[in-house]
């Protein structure tokens, strides 16, 4: 039955990742495309815990936490190029 609920769990967080797809396609401002990254890298986050969970790989999880560090470099380094509202 857990397995059953796990998987299903990563469906839907690959589901959502369609939606970021959409997003970056139909998004209008740099922002908007800026967090549909962040909804990438959250939503591979999200997957690779479940699939450690599931799957009882501890390595998994270290390359869970890589991805959450490189999601704040990334946002970091977007805001770093934006001032005052500016588009980068």
């Amino acid at each position: 039955m857990t397995a059953i609920a796990l998987g299903l769990a990563v469906v839907f967080l690959l589901l959502n990742l369609l939606a970021g797809l959409w997003r970056i396609g139909q998004g209008p401002t740099a922002a908007d495309r800026m967090l549909a990254v962040l909804l990438f890298g959250s939503t591979t986050v999200a997957v690779l815990l479940i699939m450690a969970q599931w799957l009882g790989d501890e390595a998994l999880r270290t390359v869970a936490l890589l991805f959450v560090v490189l999601a704040t470099i990334v946002t970091l380094a977007f805001v770093g190029t934006t001032r005052d509202g500016e588009r980068p």
